[in-house]
Formats: C-alpha cells, structure tokens, sequence
C-alpha cells in the first residue's frame, strides 16, 4: 500500500509565500488547465484548494488481482505510472524549488484518491544541467537520476536508498521525504539551462541499460508524466517544438495520448514577467500533446496546478493505449 501522505506533511503557509509575487491566471491546453496565484491562494487566510479526502480508493498492491482474471490488470487500461520531473537548478530557483516539494504531497495523495486503478509508481527527478553533486557514476552525466545533493539552496543530503534498489522512487519509499530530499537540487546549476535534452536523456536509452544511471526507471507499458519546471525559455536544447514533440513521443511508441506534460513556466502574458523569462517554445512543446498543461512558474504555491492537472492524468490514464 502506497504511504497516503496527509497535506499538512509539508505545507506552504501564507507567511511562507507573503513574499512572493501574486499571479494571474496561467494559460493552459489539452483536457487539464492551470490557474495562476489568484485562484490559488484564494482571499487571504483561506486554505489552498485541491486538498485531498481521507476517503477514496487508494494504489493497493497487495489486493492486485491476478492478470490471467479477466478483471484483473489485463483489463485495466492503466496499472503503472511514471513521473519525471526536470527541475532548473540555475541561481533563480530557490523558492521555486521550495514551492514545488511544498505542493508535491496533496499531488500524490489525489493521484491516490482519483486513479483507483494505477498500482505502480516510478518517480524521479533530474537536473537541467549535468549534475555535479550526484553519486559517483552518475555524476556530470545530464539526465541521470538524482540520488543527492549538494551546493547552495539544495538538500544537501544523500536521499536514498530507495525501496526499489534502483535510482527512483515508487510507492513504498516515504515520498514526501524523499521527493523534498531530491527535488531541492539546489541552484548552482549552469544558466545555460536544457530541460528538454535532460528529459530526452533520463528517458532514453542510453541511461536505461543494466547498471545505467537510470535502470528499470521507463516502463513502456506505464503512463508518462512529464513536469517540467524552469523559469528560463528553452534555448539550451538542440532542435526546436515540433522536433522536441517528435522525440518524447518516439520514446513512448510514437503514442502521444500515452503523454501527459506539465509545465510550470513564464506562459505568455503573465502577470509576473519581470519574475520569469516567457517560455515561448516550452509554451508550444507543451501544447502539441493532447494531455499539456501550462502554469506559472512564479505563483505562490502549485497545489491548483497539480489539482487541476489529475483530470488530465486520469483521462489519459483511462485511454492508455498498450504498447504493440
């Protein structure tokens, strides 16, 4: 059974986000949208929105019925989902990495809550840059896995072993520690920033093979959940949108229903321009797939985001597509 995480086990509180700068609504596309700070924070003193029940389905396991019964997994158009997240470690992310692993634990408990039958979960995060203070290995090596951190803004701390034995995580670690752990890479990373050349990285086949950075990590036959986080355009990575489109679809049998991308950006037009560069071709990569959402990087917290994203992850959950 999959740790249900409660809210409150990291929370972004009013005094913590007073700071930041308050945001109109974002852009979005395909079946998810996003909304910006306003509709976030709400007035003031009211709670963040998308919190989770403490009823509802939950990913089980233990009670998996057998994949021969035909009720069982054979049937089940989605059973295993794997999440990656690039995370921008250049000098401007402090507080939007903090936002991020703030709003990780409500994400993951209404996954648990709305996808009644996915049972899998491969989580990982990388770098936009080759990492430096990852483990021996894996270091200077961009898209692999992290497993630790260091340097300013970061963890700074050894965040496995994890429960699979391998570079990522699943449901059996502790995810709220863990994913804050590792997602906090810091930011004294290169400002020369290439999310999506990491993403193609950590994703292909090159990482994957046995003793690779990134072993076991991709399932071809599990939903991919793509989040990207940067406040930067995407100038770093070779080729354009369409080509970048092309790539991650590649990846996953040219299925791009079998794609959700969530990327929280500078969306165009937003209220907090001066506080993020407009991502113009994140913005365009994003919208190709059916199951894209774009939101602002520079809101106040991203648990609306992540809430409104389940509709899409759970519609592309349901039409999941089996490869072959």
């Amino acid at each position: 059974m999959i740790t249900t995480v409660q809210p409150g086990a990291v929370a972004t509180t009013e005094e913590d986000s007073a700071d930041v700068p308050t945001t109109s609504e974002g852009t979005g596309t395909g079946t998810s949208s996003s909304t910006g700070a306003a509709d976030e924070t709400g007035a003031p003193g009211e709670e963040p929105q998308g919190e989770p029940s403490d009823s509802g389905p939950k990913f089980d396991l233990g009670d998996s019925p057998d994949p021969a019964d035909p009720g069982g997994q054979a049937d089940k158009p989605c059973v295993k989902i794997d999440l990656l997240f690039v995370v921008d470690n250049s000098s401007s992310m402090k507080q939007e990495q903090v936002n991020l692993v703030a709003s990780f634990p409500t994400f993951v408990s209404e996954m648990q809550d709305q996808l009644a039958d996915a049972e899998s979960l491969h989580i990982g995060v990388v770098s936009t840059d080759d990492y430096e203070y990852n483990e021996p290995g894996c270091t200077d090596t961009l898209g692999a896995l992290v497993t630790q951190t260091g340097g300013e803004g970061s963890s700074d701390a050894v965040c496995g072993p994890y429960a699979s034995g391998k570079r990522f995580m699943t449901q059996d670690d502790d995810l709220p520690a863990r994913f804050t752990c590792a997602a906090q890479v810091g930011i004294d990373g290169s400002g020369d920033e290439m999310p999506i050349d990491a993403a193609l990285a950590a994703l292909g086949p090159d990482l994957a093979g046995p003793g690779g950075c990134n072993e076991q990590f991709m399932r071809e036959d599990a939903l991919l959940v793509l989040v990207i986080i940067t406040d930067e355009e995407e100038d770093g990575s070779a080729g354009d949108p369409p080509q970048w489109f092309s790539a991650i679809t590649a990846l996953k049998g040219g299925i791009e229903t079998n794609i959700v991308v969530l990327s929280l950006i500078g969306p165009k037009n937003p209220a907090c321009k001066d506080a993020a560069e407009i991502g113009e071709r994140l913005t365009e990569f994003t919208e190709m797939f059916t199951y894209g959402s774009v939101g602002q990087i520079c809101a106040a917290n991203y648990q609306m985001f992540f809430h409104d994203a389940i509709t899409g992850i759970a519609e592309a959950c349901g039409g999941f597509t089996p490869p072959g």
